[in-house]
C-alpha cells in the first residue's frame, strides 16, 4: 500500500439535525444521488450515506448521518452523536418552529456528544427549501438567520433547495472542509471499527422493520 495515499485520505463522520420534515434526507438524497422525491417519508431511527469527494489533495469519504426529527428518538442521540467530525443544523426557512428549535438541536448535539473541546466544534445551517412559492412564503429572512450564526460563534450558514438542486454541493463541500480540520483530533483507525458496528447496527435495525426504538 501507497502510505502517501493512505495519508491523504480521510473518512468524516457528519451529523444532520433539525425538525421532521425540514428537508434533511431530500438534502443528503440531492448530494449523493442527484435524486429528489415528491414523497415525504419519516425518517425512523438513523440511516447514513457516503459521499467521496477531493478536497485540496485529499480524498475525502462524508459518512453523513440522518437522524430522526421526532423528539421520541432524540435518546438515541449520544451513540450516533460521538465520533462525529461535524454538525450540520437544517431548517426550512418558510417553518419559523423549524428555526427557533435550531437552539434545543445545537444544544442536544453538544450535550450528547462528548466533546474535547465544544467551543471550536464545526457546525454548519443549512436554510432548507427556499424554492417554494417564490420565496413569497418565507417565515425567516437572511439576515435574522445570519444574526443566528453569528451569535454561536460565526457559523458557515447556507440557504437551499434540495428539490432545485441549488447550493447543495456548496454547502456539502465546506462542511467536508471544515470536518477535516476537526478530523485531525479524532483517532480514525478506531473510528472505522466504530462506523462498521453502528452500519451493523443499522443494518439489523432495518431488517426488523426499520423502528430503532
Amino acid at each position: 500500500m501507497d502510505l502517501s495515499t493512505t495519508k491523504r485520505r480521510a473518512l468524516l463522520k457528519v451529523i444532520v439535525l433539525g425538525d421532521s420534515g425540514v428537508g434533511k434526507t431530500s438534502l443528503m438524497n440531492q448530494y449523493v444521488y442527484k435524486k429528489f422525491s415528491h414523497q415525504y417519508k419519516a425518517t425512523i431511527g438513523a440511516d447514513f450515506v457516503t459521499k467521496e469527494l477531493q478536497v485540496d489533495d485529499k480524498l475525502v469519504t462524508l459518512q453523513i448521518w440522518d437522524t430522526a426529527g421526532q423528539e421520541r428518538f432524540q435518546s438515541l442521540g449520544a451513540a450516533f452523536y460521538r465520533g462525529a467530525d461535524c454538525c450540520v443544523l437544517v431548517y426550512d426557512v418558510n417553518v419559523l418552529k423549524s428555526f427557533e428549535t435550531l437552539n434545543n438541536w445545537h444544544e442536544e448535539f453538544l450535550k450528547q456528544a462528548d466533546l474535547v473541546d465544544p467551543d471550536a466544534f464545526p457546525f454548519i445551517v443549512i436554510g432548507n427549501k427556499i424554492d417554494i412559492d417564490g420565496g413569497n412564503s418565507r417565515a425567516v429572512s437572511h439576515k435574522k438567520a445570519t444574526d443566528w450564526c453569528a451569535s454561536k460563534g460565526n457559523l458557515p450558514y447556507f440557504e437551499t433547495s434540495a428539490k432545485e438542486n441549488y447550493n447543495v454541493d456548496e454547502a456539502f463541500l465546506c462542511v467536508a472542509k471544515v470536518a477535516l480540520v476537526t478530523e485531525h483530533e479524532h483517532d480514525h483507525d478506531m473510528s472505522c471499527s466504530y462506523f462498521q458496528g453502528i452500519s451493523e447496527t443499522v443494518s439489523e435495525v432495518e431488517q426488523r422493520g426499520g423502528c430503532a426504538c
